[in-house]
């Protein structure tokens, strides 16, 4: 099986990542809006079709992701039906399977944070993702979306600590960098549901926790009961219409060597290996702005911002670099060429100078 963890730093976020390697499908729990691209070039360059995104519950704190990811890639959205969000494909009950390949998740209410907080437990019962219900040495509050922390207590104990003590814990959200944590662990050392804790022990401390209102909760709720269907979606989501551009998993825009020959007289071409690379048995694509690398930062005012920009280098990792320094520094329309040198050549593309 294929696992990946990703996060999004703006709300702490957890998403995972989860494909059977035969068949190649895949299930991404919690997807993040801000985050979907990144998600669909990682889902694009494992070679995988997502056939689910599933929520763990009607998120307070970011718009999931659910509903671009739909219409980029077909993929189905699935929930718990006792969230009371709409517009989604599959409305999941206690006891549901979501099949990928030959793996499955099964979803065990949850509830307590809110009233469709769901846990996905893998088939062989070694992991399992909880969502808000537990998180590492902590739960979701329970004081708004339905909240109780008579609920949330019974569900941690009935659904979460019943699976194996190995059972490893991924969880929505973590604000301290931590990762995973296990049955065990939690069961023992959880500081308000751990060993010896009662429920009105529980109940007590989360009644009076005095936390702050969610600062997204006035968008992300009413977007989310719409499974992420956002009317007027950011200027983020849209792709590029300058060229024919592929998003890499890394965070960078690339383009490859035919259509950056076909539009090579409209962009910028700015080569970032050193004079001697420049010069040398590679060669250099005809129109090409020579600014090394490590000057490139002090030297952007040479180049016209209204203008697309290329960057390339000879095997595409400096660029890739470039990329970035380009946009820091306030370029919106900023491509990598896929491959750099290497590729352009051996696609057969012309060069000035170089070995012919």
């Amino acid at each position: 099986m294929i696992f990946r963890q990703l996060f999004d730093p703006q709300s702490s976020t957890y998403s995972y990542l989860l494909a059977d390697e035969r068949s190649g499908e895949a299930v991404l729990i919690d997807p993040v809006f801000e985050q979907a691209r990144r998600d669909r070039a990682l889902i694009a360059e494992l070679g995988l079709r997502l056939t689910h995104t599933l929520e763990t519950h009607v998120h307070a704190d970011h718009v999931t992701g659910a509903w671009l990811l739909k219409q980029w890639l077909g993929s189905r959205i699935a929930l718990s039906g006792a969230s009371g969000a709409s517009d989604a494909d599959v409305a999941l009950a206690h006891g549901a399977r979501v099949e990928f390949g030959e793996r499955y998740l099964e979803a065990r209410e949850t509830p307590g944070h809110t009233n469709g907080c769901m846990t996905y437990v893998l088939d062989d019962e070694s992991m399992a993702f909880t969502g808000d219900a537990l998180l590492i040495r902590g739960c979701g509050r329970t004081d708004f979306q339905q909240g109780s922390a008579r609920t949330l207590y019974r569900s941690v104990h009935s659904q979460i600590f019943t699976l194996p003590p190995s059972c490893l814990l991924y969880p929505g959200h973590d604000y301290r960098g931590l990762t995973v944590t296990s049955v065990d662990e939690e069961r023992r050392l959880n500081p308000r549901l751990g060993s010896g804790i009662g429920e009105m022990d529980f109940t007590g401390y989360m009644n009076n926790l005095g936390l702050p209102h969610p600062r997204q909760i006035d968008v992300a709720v009413p977007a989310n009961l719409k499974c992420g269907l956002i009317v007027d979606a950011p200027a983020q989501t849209a792709e590029p219409a300058w060229a024919p551009l592929t998003f890499t998993f890394a965070g960078i825009w690339e383009i490859y060597p035919q259509a950056l020959e076909e539009l090579s007289t409209q962009v910028q071409l700015v080569d970032v290996r050193e004079t001697n690379e420049f010069t040398g048995p590679l060669g250099h694509i005809k129109g090409a702005v020579l600014i090394p690398l490590g000057d490139l930062a002090a030297r952007t005012s040479e180049l016209v911002r209204e203008r697309p920009v290329v960057a390339v280098c000879r095997s595409g990792a400096r660029s890739a670099q470039a990329c970035v320094i380009l946009q820091r520094a306030g370029f919106s329309a900023v491509a990598n060429l896929a491959g750099g040198m290497l590729r352009w050549r051996a696609e057969g593309f012309p060069v000035e100078g170089g070995r012919q």
